[in-house]
């Protein structure tokens, strides 16, 4: 088995911190459902997701995300992470939290849930 936990670092360091979209076609699968991300809609498939990434670092561009701690059990992983950056335009700055599961196949993201609080990120920047 993976270290999945490694790949889930990769994920967040790369495609989020670095920003590389490639990585998407690296460590998600092609059919890959992205749960908890779009008012209640899945994100189903690496396209419609490099969508939601491209749109969120447009609103976001100098955004980061820390991992604070990762977890993992068989083929999940359970990561708690720290969300921080400043909205494009305005400048204004946000902090949140949240937290997501994967779960991994052939070392790739099959299903993940996200449960990020973009509640107070809105908050943040009213």
């Amino acid at each position: 088995m993976a270290d999945n936990i490694a790949l889930l670092h990769r994920w967040f360091e790369e495609v989020w911190n670095k920003k590389r979209e490639s990585v998407i076609d690296e460590l998600m699968a092609k059919d890959c459902i992205a749960h908890g991300l779009q008012d209640g809609v899945d994100v189903s498939g690496t396209a419609p997701f490099k969508e939601f990434h491209r749109g969120f670092l447009a609103r976001f561009p100098n955004a980061r995300i820390e991992v604070a701690e990762a977890l993992q059990d068989g083929d999940r992983t359970a990561a708690r992470c720290l969300v921080t950056g400043n909205e494009a335009g305005t400048g204004k700055p946000v902090k949140f939290s949240g937290m997501v599961i994967c779960r991994w196949k052939d070392g790739r993201i099959a299903e993940a849930w996200n449960n990020f609080d973009f509640h107070l990120m809105e908050l943040q920047l009213r």
